[in-house]
């Protein structure tokens, strides 16, 4: 494989402070200004590992909808059983949301026109690639842990990922012209939002894994500010197995049998919260979902 060596092992292992201090955000704030003067490229990123200080589980009963006591019918918001704060962990050395740079100047692809989108598989805007792979669909299902798990309608989610050849758009050098595999999408009522995307490949280095942020609102997804939680998904091994033995994803399953939950530099610490559950199959394509706990 190649362009591997600049986000591997290598790349990652230096970004993995924690956010176990109440700095971490006024760090991750000054590191987007810096991005937008053009500087952050040329400093370490700030990252984190998992189970923040601010983890918490929150247990609810409710179920939503209504009921009804002496002729009064009251709404009940609707929760999700029981939820805890996803991990925070570090948005990488290509999150292109306007935090670092590329060989061009400032990567942000929140800027470009057409990134509110569910289907993040083609570059927009002046790119006109698609990436290749077996077809996946991601939902994400955001709740508020500091409200008895109630689902979180309007907020926004920023995602990406590497291609099927372990590339990023915007920063490895083969595809540093595409954009593909990144989009914006704003939760609905029930709290989920959806993406159709392609299994990622694994890199030398790392578990395969998918990165995303979530904001409040979309005017603050697209102008990269205010996120209120930075995390990343994991795939499941026996899926990443059988995908990685498909053509278009060469490299993967040797990376892969060279990397554990255990040793890689961000699941580590635990994986519960991040392993998303997949269903599916490489002829109808996968499904992944994950309940993501953030305090809203």
């Amino acid at each position: 494989m190649s362009d591997h060596h600049p986000h591997g092992l290598r790349a990652d292992w230096p970004l993995l402070q924690r956010h176990t201090d109440p700095q971490a955000h006024q760090r991750r704030r000054a590191l987007r200004l810096l991005g937008g003067l053009g500087l952050a490229g040329s400093l370490p990123l700030l990252g984190c590992g998992g189970g923040g200080s601010d983890a918490g589980t929150t247990t609810s009963t409710s179920t939503g909808g209504t009921t009804t006591t002496g002729g009064t019918t009251t709404n009940v918001t609707t929760t999700i059983g029981n939820c805890s704060t996803i991990p925070a962990e570090t948005a990488g050395p290509y999150p292109g949301d306007g935090t670092n740079s590329n060989s061009s100047g400032v990567a942000n692809a929140l800027l470009l026109s057409g990134i509110v989108r569910s289907d993040i598989r083609s570059s927009i805007g002046s790119a006109s690639g698609t990436a290749a792979g077996v077809p996946l669909t991601v939902t994400l299902t955001l709740v508020n842990t500091s409200a008895s798990c109630a689902v979180l309608a309007g907020y926004a989610v920023y995602l990406w990922h590497c291609d099927a050849g372990g590339n990023y758009s915007m920063y490895s050098s083969s595809v540093v012209n595409q954009n593909y595999l990144r989009g914006v999408q704003v939760s609905d009522g029930t709290g989920q939002l959806t993406f159709t995307t392609i299994v990622p490949g694994c890199y030398s280095g790392r578990w395969p894994h998918i990165h995303f942020e979530v904001f409040r609102t979309l005017a603050e997804a697209t102008g990269g500010t205010n996120d209120v939680r930075t995390s990343q998904l994991a795939l499941p091994q026996a899926v990443c197995e059988t995908v990685y033995a498909q053509s278009g994803y060469s490299g993967s399953a040797a990376n892969l049998a060279a990397i554990s939950l255990g040793s890689d530099n961000i699941f580590s610490d635990g994986v519960s919260l991040q392993m998303a559950t997949v269903t599916g199959s490489v002829s109808a394509g996968y499904a992944a979902t994950l309940q993501v706990g953030v305090a809203g």
